[in-house]
């Protein structure tokens, strides 16, 4: 298997790089977030950027399609673990109250 290193500072293959690309991350930031790409010397930087290209993000293009995008989706679950929490609170105030 030929290997071609992106990020020598932590093993990073172009292949990992475009996996994640796929998987949604669109900028230098978000390969960074997910590899560690980038994060040690920088000199990775230019080519991840390369490797991305312009205008090309899945994660954008979702969003005009209108599926939720990750910051939606958080949004969402957070919102139910309140309503969990608030749940759990209620039924123990009220477990609280007919104990007494």
């Amino acid at each position: 298997m030929n290997r071609v290193y992106v990020c020598s500072c932590f093993g990073i293959t172009e292949q990992q790089v475009k996996k994640h690309a796929e998987d949604g991350a669109c900028t230098p930031r978000q390969i960074a977030s997910a590899s560690k790409a980038g994060t040690d010397c920088g000199s990775c930087v230019r080519q991840i950027q390369a490797l991305l290209g312009r205008g090309s993000c899945p994660r954008r293009q979702l969003a005009d399609q209108g599926v939720p995008v990750l910051a939606e989706v958080r949004g969402a679950v957070e919102a139910v673990q309140r309503e969990a929490v608030l749940r759990e609170t209620a039924q123990h105030d009220t477990a609280g109250r007919e104990a007494a």
